[in-house]
């Protein structure tokens, strides 16, 4: 069968706003040519995607399911009339996009002084989404952590970075130098499996009201510095690998493979944010114990939000 894209646009609202008359609304239709639609998108489905009382709508099990897939349906097509229009217009752009914490911009910069004609966007990533923007097409680059789903997708290891813990300014552990992961047996770690949180400014902040603890990249510490948290090394936690990923099919020729090369370069030869064969080096001065380290108090000198995206070692191809 065809997809009939309106009318999944009609039940997506539907889905959204739990109400005909809302959902109608918003769609600028009347409420009886929107119940019409979606009965006939039913019938054609062969399968009922709402179950109708006369207080509410609730999706059935079907409807659940053609719900998630219907964002990421709307999402592709959007992005494939962009890009069509684009390719009428002559216009040629890349969209790069990256993990909360990791910085493109030098290699951003080192691209478009060879290539002042292409249009270069960026796409901040939500810590849940890491691949979905290089398979529906919203980004042509990614630059990402690891552990992702890297089916179809062709990735450039860059480097390694560690982990630490973040924790509230008032938690018994907070005046510690650093941690073990044996310190953290018990507690409440705020992950997907636990607490899925929407944005890391959420999580921070129910990190900040004694909620949980969480164990986030080192220069998400670099990036989010506030005065009511502290961010502890985690010595024996294995550091997260850093790459570079583009769809298998998208990166043959042209801004892509181009932005690929001038990428690895730049970001690999970026600083260090620690020597990790040199303990020495990594280990962060101990603070007074009447000082509790917050967000960059335990960095070394030369770290920097800039840099700290990158251990500048090259990871192992996967």
């Amino acid at each position: 069968m065809d997809l009939d894209l309106r009318k999944l646009r009609y039940f997506v609202a539907v889905a959204e706003h739990r109400r005909f008359g809302r959902a109608a609304q918003e769609l600028f239709v009347t409420q009886p040519v929107l119940s019409r639609q979606i009965r006939a998108f039913e019938r054609e489905l062969g399968f009922p995607l709402f179950t109708r009382t006369t207080r509410s709508v609730e999706l059935t099990a079907a409807g659940r399911a053609l719900y998630e897939e219907a964002e990421r349906i709307g999402t592709a097509v959007d992005t494939a009339l962009r890009r069509v229009q684009e390719a009428a217009r002559g216009e040629r752009r890349l969209v790069v996009a990256f993990s909360p914490g990791l910085h493109v911009s030098d290699a951003i910069r080192a691209f478009t002084a060879r290539h002042p004609d292409v249009r270069i966007d960026v796409l901040p990533l939500r810590w849940w989404e890491q691949d979905a923007p290089l398979r529906d097409g919203r980004a042509h680059v990614g630059y990402l952590r690891h552990p992702f789903d890297d089916t179809g997708l062709h990735t450039v290891p860059i480097g390694r970075e560690t982990k630490v813990a973040c924790l509230p300014v008032t938690h018994p552990l907070a005046r510690r130098p650093s941690l073990t992961t044996a310190d953290l047996d018990g507690e409440a770690v705020l992950d997907a499996r636990s607490r899925r949180t929407s944005s890391l400014d959420e999580k921070f902040e129910l990190i900040a009201a004694g909620q949980g603890i969480a164990l986030v990249p080192r220069s998400i510490a670099g990036s989010y510095s506030r005065p009511d948290l502290v961010y502890l090394p985690v010595t024996d936690h294995p550091p997260v690998r850093t790459c570079l990923a583009v769809p298998e099919r998208g990166q043959e020729a042209g801004p892509v493979r181009d932005f690929l090369d001038l990428a690895v370069t730049t970001l690999r030869s970026a600083p260090a944010a620690a020597d990790q064969s040199s303990p020495a080096q990594s280990s962060p001065a101990q603070p007074s114990p009447a000082q509790p380290r917050t967000a960059r108090s335990w960095l070394p000198t030369t770290f920097s939000s800039r840099s700290a995206e990158c251990e500048g070692v090259p990871g192992s191809a996967v």
